[in-house]
């Protein structure tokens, strides 16, 4: 059925549940697991009214960023393969996760998105934007989204 499985993660609570069903269907189907963590290119204090960040404070947020993000996949990897599971576990960096959960699923020929949605609605929808929807919008393969 399935060949590779991608599977966005960012770590919360809902998406650890994304990623207990992808690894279950990736060992049920005997596919490869390629689990996925977007990190932002820089912090943007401006936007939060602070005041902008010096370039050490930014090195520094960058670097926990990167942390954390491997610290996220590699969990992914140590319960995919404690299920017998191939995963590999992926960084991206970009501003935009829909953008690069598209173009991590092309670059690793994935031939299904596992990803939550946390069904935001309203203003928080119009505010927070939605993700899960923009990949669905724009993938070019099926999108199985978890919520």
């Amino acid at each position: 059925m399935y060949q590779r499985i991608l599977v966005a993660t960012d770590g919360s609570k809902l998406s650890k549940k994304a990623v207990d069903s992808a690894i279950q269907l990736a060992a049920t189907c005997g596919a490869e697991l390629v689990a996925l963590k977007v990190i932002p290119r820089y912090p943007q204090s401006y936007f939060e009214g602070a005041v902008p960040l010096s370039s050490e404070d930014v090195k520094r947020v960058e670097e926990q960023w990167a942390t954390d993000a491997q610290e996220t996949v590699d969990a992914v990897k140590a319960s995919g393969t404690a299920q017998g599971v191939k995963v590999k576990a992926v960084l991206a960096k970009s501003d935009v996760v829909s953008d690069a959960v598209i173009a991590a699923a092309k670059k690793h020929k994935a031939d299904l998105i596992v990803m939550a949605s946390h069904g935001r609605k309203g203003v928080k929808r119009l505010l927070l934007g939605s993700e899960t929807q923009q990949v669905l919008t724009h993938s070019e393969i099926p999108v199985l989204v978890l919520r």
